[in-house]
């Protein structure tokens, strides 16, 4: 639980939103002790559960929580936790869910619609009506992606694009392209090294996998792409293998080895370094470190022109049904109001997926953003391993650093990957149809 508290107005919101998340966990017991504290309060709470601990990530949330508070006077209860999917997952169980919670793919959208509740199945996620949320206001594939069966469970409130490539503007000249090809030469006639760590604690490893499915994504195209991220296409697939060997060449087989063990935070925290050391690195601008991310030297490089990109999302849902206070905050969260205090507050870390409404002061930011307009030409896929089952998405994180760390070729990699893979008509496999958009 994150508290902020610095004026007495704000002592008095966290106090009354304390109070809300006791009553709420305690409430199955009330029948049983008599609990009557929590009535006559008198006041509308909402208690949402989100992942963002960071200065910049959860300061610029709390700013839209700021001004709905004071905008509707109803008290938000912030829930910050790292481990958003076991401690929403144990509230569930429980029966005592928050009412709103940050999800991190179409993945988790839809099992928590086709979440098990003994031996039926039970919605646990509560859908949105038209009056909640404007689903048709934002782009593709964000608008289907937060869709099961035709209902809207979940929408999309920040997003970014991983297909980029940071670069020193004071050390390295500009990269011609960010295509495998043009980085793979201009980084070996420049004598520049990678700036990567896979080390990320339980999730190790998924920097490699990001960049992986870019490489699948560039090569192989949508199509293909689209299939193998949704379970359609094998692993032993060429274009899947051969994506895993082209990264190895573009890194370099002695960066990997390193980047096996090496800290994620620390690989982009070391381009900021003045000593001569890695001058590139892959990947969203809002997962580099906060120190790289306020360096102005520091630019980036995206594919050419109509190149697919990978992006992502986090989606907020809904898991009780009885507070129209919630609706409320997502109908608020959803606004292009809401969404610019959320961009300007994040500075250059956030994007909206609304279509218009929103504007960028940034100029890295602008740049970013108009990729990801239709009329930019370039379709956008979701993240691959945010499609996938957590199954799966283990065993490839797993994959990447024994593959960095030199502990298997691709082809056997990709004969066990394919081993762990279930079918894809299975409920733990979600096939798409609508992972990329088609800007045409």
């Amino acid at each position: 639980m994150t508290t902020l508290t610095t004026t007495p107005r704000r002592r008095k919101a966290v106090g009354n939103a304390l109070r809300a998340r006791l009553c709420r966990l305690l409430a199955p017991f009330a029948l049983l002790v008599g609990l009557t504290a929590c009535a006559g309060s008198g006041e509308q709470h909402v208690t949402v559960m989100v992942p963002w601990d960071g200065q910049d990530e959860f300061g610029a949330f709390y700013s839209v929580v700021k001004d709905f508070e004071h905008d509707t006077g109803i008290k938000v209860d912030v829930q910050v936790t790292r481990a958003l999917t076991q401690q929403l997952d144990a509230a569930v169980t429980a029966d005592a869910p928050p009412d709103l919670a940050v999800l991190p793919s179409p993945t988790a959208i839809a099992r928590y619609v086709r979440q098990e509740d003994g031996a039926k199945r039970a919605a646990v996620l509560q859908p949105f009506d038209e009056k909640t949320v404007d689903i048709g206001a934002y782009l593709e594939p964000f608008q289907g992606l937060g869709q099961v069966g035709g209902a809207t469970y979940a929408v999309p409130v920040k997003i970014d694009v991983k297909s980029l490539v940071w670069y020193d503007t004071e050390t390295t000249g500009k990269p011609r392209t960010g295509s495998t090809d043009a980085l793979s030469s201009f980084a070996r006639e420049g004598g520049l090294g990678w700036c990567l760590g896979l080390a990320s604690g339980p999730t190790s490893g998924w920097p490699g996998a990001d960049w992986i499915a870019d490489i699948v994504l560039a090569d192989a195209g949508t199509d293909v792409y689209a299939r193998w991220a949704s379970g359609r296409l094998p692993w032993t697939t060429t274009a899947i293998e051969r994506a895993w060997t082209r990264w190895r060449a573009l890194v370099g087989a002695p960066t990997l080895k390193k980047a096996s063990d090496y800290g994620f935070t620390k690989a982009t925290q070391a381009m900021a370094d003045p000593k001569p050391g890695c001058r590139l690195a892959h990947g969203a601008r809002s997962a580099l470190a906060a120190e790289l991310q306020k360096e102005p030297r520091f630019d980036f490089v995206a594919p050419s022109a109509h190149a697919p990109l990978e992006v992502s999302g986090d989606f907020i849902g809904m898991f009780t049904d009885d507070n129209p206070a919630a609706r409320t905050f997502v109908h608020y969260l959803s606004g292009a109001q809401a969404q610019q205090t959320w961009v300007d507050a994040a500075g250059s870390s956030a994007f909206s997926a609304r279509a218009e409404g929103i504007g960028y002061r940034n100029a890295v930011q602008q740049r970013i953003a108009a990729l990801l307009e239709p009329a930019s030409g370039h379709p956008l896929c979701f993240g691959a391993a945010d499609l996938m089952s957590p199954d799966v998405v283990a065993a490839f994180y797993r994959a990447v650093l024994d593959y960095a760390g030199g502990d298997g070729d691709a082809k056997t990699l990709m004969s066990h990957l394919q081993q762990v893979q279930p079918s894809p008509d299975g409920t733990d496999q979600v096939p798409r149809d609508d992972i990329c958009s088609d800007p045409t």
